[in-house]
């Protein structure tokens, strides 16, 4: 009776695992570029309230390049606590997230 139950038990898990359809997951794969029209300038040429705000709020961040793009937004690459970062900021010095900034999108599928 034992082996009777026991083999019911696995001629079922046996069926119900057969059973079981794998579906696919189609994924679509699509590139985003972003093409920046900055300008590398000298540091000397970034607008004092640009400095000023990256003094103010980055303390400990040293400003190693700068670039500018059309519309008077700066892309500044900082080096802070030995890491290299990239931040945006306007000409009035404040502080613009990467999505704000104007590029030219260019999507690749």
């Amino acid at each position: 009776m034992k082996k009777l139950i026991l083999a019911v038990a696995i001629v079922a898990s046996g069926l119900s695992t057969f059973a079981l359809t794998v579906n696919p997951i189609q994924t679509e794969i699509s590139t985003v570029s972003i093409t920046e029209d900055f300008k590398e300038v000298a540091l000397e040429n970034v607008p004092t309230a640009v400095t000023d705000a990256v003094a103010k709020d980055l303390s400990t961040a040293t400003l190693n390049k700068a670039y500018v793009n059309s519309s008077e937004q700066y892309k500044l690459e900082i080096t802070m606590d030995g890491t290299d970062n990239v931040v945006y900021a306007d000409k009035d010095g404040n502080w613009l997230q990467a999505k704000d900034v104007e590029a030219t999108q260019e999507t690749m599928e």
